[in-house]
């Protein structure tokens, strides 16, 4: 009987009963959470998060989460299938939240994603945080004060991309932090060597230990020795009594991060070859010789080679240092990641100084055709610099800087012809073309909505869908 009734309903009929089962077992939860699909629309969100943000299922269904609040982050995890675990949250009507942001796999493959309020009482949270604050205060006893202290602060988790060459980098970084070698990074400046430092850290063996950072461009050269290597009481004229415990005995048991290693001093690169090589150190002034447990990362903008044959870098470390290399590539070189950097730095920004900006298909389009000189960093202090100074919420082009509009290749003044970047994908190029195909038929007919759908041959709530995503359902 069970299986003849179960014979008579067709598949997607049973798909439906799943979800109406699903929806009304987590109605039952007070606990508030939402699926959304690979394409971050709604498929299910129960009773306790309608609630919160005081909206029916009508309302939600089908819908883009960021139509429903702005200021979302689960459609970046399913982007980037990273999941983000207890993250505070602040929400468009200004309420804070401890969420988390899980993407969802089937057979490798990201098919949706889950997003759960863990506390909409922040002043709650602070109570049980004081409470284990108290607790932790009750311990005496530290296991490792220097990596209590030199800790690193970024994990893979904190790399943002969608680009090929961009997750080509992450996974050779990966397979490199199981390993002890030492490690060259290279890249432009701003393209993220410090991150991957970090992250190589926290991902290997040595994740407890210290993460020792040091800017050899940054220390002068009259100091960079004592710095390093530290010193012996009375090793010289103004020497601490007690003498210094230098960068590389502080790394010991972790990793020491060596950035601008190609303005390191050439006349200590020998002591600096040694240690790679013997991992012992001398301190300026003693006679004891050191035993480290150390890993080398070093990172630089510059070419070593180069500086090499102009006999301005030993070419035994620089194959010493070199035994493992990871180039980062430019942002220019994977421009598919800039909406999603946007979209985080903007986010962030939310987050943080309760500023909200939207950057529209147009603005993030004329962002992509710019070179980005500075890659990362100068991205991210674009948005910035635009989200504190744009006037309205909707980011208009008014709003770029002009040495970025000045650079950029002039678009045909024709208004009948749409620009499209030869860097433009074939989606790209037929949302362009659409656009222009709605703009002028709108224009035909005088902005009537209704004749324009009628024109194009499509729902007018399509039109309507298709506006606001094109950022000029305003215009």
């Amino acid at each position: 009987m069970k299986n003849s009734f179960m014979n008579s309903i067709n598949p997607s009929e049973i798909a439906d009963i799943f979800v109406s089962m699903t929806t009304l077992l987590f109605d039952q939860l007070p606990i508030p959470i939402n699926f959304l699909d690979a394409d971050g629309r709604v498929i299910i969100m129960n009773q306790a998060f309608l609630d919160f943000l005081n909206l029916e299922l009508k309302d939600v269904m089908g819908k883009h989460l960021s139509e429903i609040d702005p200021t979302v982050r689960l459609p970046i995890v399913i982007k980037t299938g990273r999941a983000e675990i207890s993250q505070k949250h602040r929400f468009h009507d200004g309420r804070e939240a401890i969420v988390h942001r899980i993407p969802l796999f089937y057979k490798d493959v990201i098919v949706g994603g889950v997003g759960i309020i863990l506390f909409d009482n922040l002043s709650y949270l602070h109570d049980l945080t004081m409470e284990n604050h108290l607790f932790k205060a009750l311990k005496v006893n530290k296991l490792n004060k220097v990596g209590d202290i030199y800790k690193a602060k970024y994990s893979f988790n904190d790399i943002l991309t969608n680009s090929p060459l961009g997750k080509e980098c992450i996974e050779r970084a990966k397979a490199y932090s199981n390993t002890d070698f030492p490690v060259l990074i290279t890249g432009e400046s701003g393209v993220g060597k410090e991150l991957l430092a970090h992250s190589i850290h926290n991902s290997s063996n040595r994740k407890n230990g210290p993460f020792i950072r040091v800017n050899c461009a940054a220390i002068p050269e009259a100091l960079i020795e004592s710095e390093l290597f530290g010193y012996d009481k009375g090793a010289f004229t103004g020497a601490h009594k007690e003498g210094k415990i230098g960068k590389f005995q502080l790394a010991n048991g972790g990793t020491i991060f060596l950035d601008e290693i190609g303005d390191f001093p050439f006349n200590l690169q020998a002591k600096l070859l040694r240690i790679l090589q013997e991992k012992e150190l001398e301190r300026v002034g003693s006679n004891e010789i050191l035993q480290l447990d150390i890993r080398v990362i070093a990172a630089s903008n510059s070419n070593l080679e180069e500086k090499v044959l102009e006999n301005k870098f030993r070419s035994d470390l620089f194959y010493r240092l070199n035994v493992l290399n990871l180039k980062v590539p430019s942002l220019r070189d994977r421009k598919e990641d800039i909406p999603l950097l946007i979209n985080h730095f903007i986010t962030s920004m939310y987050q943080d100084f309760n500023i909200f900006k939207v950057f529209t298909e147009d603005i993030i389009h004329l962002l992509k055709a710019y070179p980005w000189p500075g890659n990362v960093r100068e991205l991210k202090n674009i948005v910035e610099r635009i989200a504190v100074n744009a006037p309205d919420e909707m980011v208009r082009k008014e709003d770029i800087p002009d040495y970025i509009l000045k650079s950029l290749p002039e678009a045909p003044s024709d208004k009948n012809h749409c620009w499209i970047s030869e860097e433009a994908t074939l989606k790209e190029t037929l949302l362009e073309v659409e656009k222009i195909l709605i703009m002028k038929t709108l224009e035909k007919h005088g902005f009537n909505k209704a004749q324009t759908a009628k024109a194009l041959g499509i729902p007018r709530m399509s039109l309507y869908r298709k506006l606001k995503g094109f950022g000029i359902e305003k215009s």
